[in-house]
């Protein structure tokens, strides 16, 4: 009768002549996560305070509003009232969307500081993590070059 090859001795044998460093996988995932917090902070903080100045932006359009609405004595007065509120959406909407890109701004420079960051540090773990396996060699191809 045929034996069946025994391949988890064969898998075994195989995973032991080419180690693996689960710590390193480890810590890169390690590292991903903790960006992906500080980003997701970045992206709810911009969020929030856009939220905020859209709110405050309504806000104040609504009530131009309501005082265009408003019943007046001659038709003059509607003239001026449309036009006190067109002004001051103008001025608002100015002063709104220069608070939006101020926003912007920084979420973007927040971000560029956090991915420059990253980048220093998955490249000093590169270079410590690449080390070890340089003086393993080294140190092996001195040993055979001795025999």
């Amino acid at each position: 009768m045929n034996k069946t090859l025994d391949t988890t001795t064969m898998h075994n044998d195989t995973m032991a002549a080419f180690p693996i460093d689960a710590s390193a996988a480890e810590g890169a995932f390690k590292s991903c996560a903790e960006l992906n917090e500080k980003m997701s902070a970045v992206a709810s903080t911009a969020v929030e305070k856009s939220a905020s100045i859209s709110q405050q932006w309504t806000q104040e359009t609504l009530k131009g509003l309501s005082d265009v609405s408003k019943a007046k004595p001659a038709p003059a007065d509607y003239i001026q009232a449309m036009t006190d509120f067109a002004t001051g959406y103008s001025k608002a909407a100015t002063e709104h969307l220069t608070a939006f890109a101020e926003i912007a701004k920084k979420a973007q420079a927040d971000t560029i500081e956090l991915i420059t960051a990253a980048g220093k540090t998955f490249g000093d773990e590169t270079t410590s993590v690449a080390k070890t396996p340089s003086k393993d060699a080294t140190s092996v191809t001195k040993t055979a070059a001795a025999k």
